[in-house]
């Protein structure tokens, strides 16, 4: 189908990525956590649409500059991990902004664009695309331009299930630890911790 090889082993390699922990997956539980469903929600439209943008790259062969450009891609990974960390401060200081009997919520606009840059400066998940979906077409296909646009759509399917699945759990979670002003600081904390975390080691890796 188009150049496509074992669809459903893709199929399932993308949901097992998909469940694998990371700068995304602290990103929704965050705000949706955090600030509710709305705000969940515009976090994971923003994850989304990095995504569909690394797509669009890999898809059009624009990434395969990034990977063979060792000095884009430390430039893109080194504004990944200050961003990261940047997020990490912002939500360990988030205590200091408490009104009244609730955490002050960031415009919905802000949350879907730090979202989209969670994603975006991440230049391993171009690594991640260049690697995976090349193993799912077939070899001598000249054009790959559909082939890996429909298998990263495939990829996209699935994040948006996943992405759903978090907003809905982690904010029931959210609900019941807003109503209690100490447990929400030391989760902006943790969520703070969290975030210069996956910093550093972006930071730090080769």
């Amino acid at each position: 189908m188009y150049g496509i090889e074992n669809y459903w082993g893709f199929v399932l390699a993308s949901i097992l990525l998909n469940l694998t922990p990371g700068s995304d997956t602290i990103y929704i539980l965050t705000r949706s956590i955090g600030e509710g469903f709305k705000s969940g929600i515009m976090s994971a439209f923003g994850i989304l649409s990095g995504i569909f943008l690394h797509i669009l790259a890999v898809s059009l062969g624009l990434a395969q500059i990034i990977a063979h450009s060792p000095t884009l891609f430390e430039i893109i990974k080194y504004a990944g991990a200050l961003y990261l960390i940047y997020l990490g401060i912002k939500s360990w200081r988030t205590h200091f902004e408490v009104q009244s009997d609730q955490l002050q919520k960031l415009p919905l606009k802000k949350i879907y664009f730090q979202g989209v840059f969670t994603n975006l400066l991440n230049p391993k998940v171009v690594l991640f695309f260049l690697a995976l979906l090349p193993q799912f077409v077939s070899i001598g296909t000249q054009n790959t331009f559909l082939p890996f646009l429909l298998l990263g759509l495939t990829f996209l399917t699935t994040s948006t299930i996943w992405c759903s699945i978090l907003v809905i759990s982690s904010t029931q979670v959210g609900n019941l630890l807003r109503k209690n002003q100490t447990i929400g600081k030391i989760m902006n904390r943790i969520c703070g911790i969290v975030f210069i975390s996956l910093g550093l080691k972006m930071a730090l890796s080769r």
